[in-house]
């Protein structure tokens, strides 16, 4: 958050806008995904892609507004870190995944995220207390994960189970970078410009192993115009603008609202997989999404607000 800025816990119709917004172009990205792995790109060339278009789009935004990129050893740490955690880990790991799942579960698998945040920031944050709506969250989202994966991984895993395990993993690494982002408030950076820093680090990472590992250039030639349409939508709305206004809500309206956007996007994604893609999600996802769902509104207290109201109201 931005030094100064005063939070207003309150969602007003500019920030449900954004919200939505943010949804749309969150969940849209398992869909591009998709199409670019039918497009037979391989994934650390997406994710490049991605990253590197982002870059280049937000660089100009940073520069325009005053702001200014650190190069002190700490902040060129943390971009780095980042931009591995936050990037280049979780898009790779989301690629691999939907090649052998619907894009529509591997949203609502990365939908955990806010639940291993929690599991996570336990063992790590000293401000964070285990509390019984924290207790109740975590079961309850990790019931959902064990819904998605369903009774035939007890009968052995297969490349499905992997892929299952590779979006779950997905869901860690962002939530691992989210309580190291915590940790590195002492640092100062602007959010806007610690969004640059990391897209730039993680571009450094991820164009070498493209390259030097995928040789894609010659992919690049044949690429159809709706997978060039489908990697721009990633790499500006999905990424450049995303985090903009991702970042615009938390300011104005706190970081649990902004969290909101976890409950919508997997939404978007299902429904556009659906319809779409012609994907058909079979009733374990459906009701794991919604466990999940669940947990993650047990975890943030909202549900605990809800009844705190509802008993104001009746009694």
């Amino acid at each position: 958050m931005v030094s100064g800025v005063r939070t207003v816990q309150k969602m007003g119709p500019a920030e449900w806008g954004m919200l939505l917004i943010l949804a749309v172009v969150w969940g849209s990205a398992f869909f591009f995904y998709k199409l670019l792995d039918e497009a037979q790109l391989p994934p650390f060339t997406i994710v490049a892609g991605r990253v590197g278009v982002a870059a280049l789009v937000l660089v100009p935004v940073v520069l325009l507004t005053g702001r200014r990129l650190p190069t002190t050893p700490g902040a060129l740490g943390a971009f780095a870190l980042l931009g591995l955690l936050n990037n280049v880990v979780p898009f790779a790991l989301i690629i691999v995944s939907e090649k052998r799942i619907d894009s529509g579960l591997a949203s609502v698998f990365n939908a955990t995220t806010p639940i291993f945040t929690a599991l996570i920031a336990q063992t790590v944050l000293h401000d964070e207390k285990l509390t019984p709506a924290r207790i109740g969250g975590i079961a309850l989202g990790l019931a959902g994960v064990v819904l998605l994966m369903g009774p035939s991984v007890l009968r052995g895993f297969d490349l499905t189970s992997v892929a299952q395990l590779a979006s779950i993993g997905a869901a860690i690494s962002y939530a691992v970078s989210i309580v190291y982002a915590r940790r590195i408030r002492s640092l100062g950076i602007d959010p806007i410009v610690l969004t640059c820093g990391q897209l730039l680090a993680a571009t450094v990472i991820a164009l070498p192993l493209a390259l030097g590992v995928e040789h894609p250039l010659h992919l690049l030639s044949a690429l159809s115009a709706s997978a060039w349409w489908a990697w721009l939508g990633l790499a500006v709305p999905g990424t450049a603008l995303a985090y903009v206004i991702y970042f615009r809500i938390m300011m104005t309206a706190g970081a649990t609202n902004a969290a909101s956007v976890t409950f919508l996007a997997p939404i978007v994604a299902v429904l556009l997989g659906t319809f779409a893609l012609g994907e058909h999600p079979v009733p374990t996802t459906i009701v794991g999404m919604f466990v999940i769902f669940a947990g993650q509104a047990v975890l943030d207290g909202r549900i605990l607000r809800l009844f705190s109201r509802w008993r104001a109201v009746v009694l």
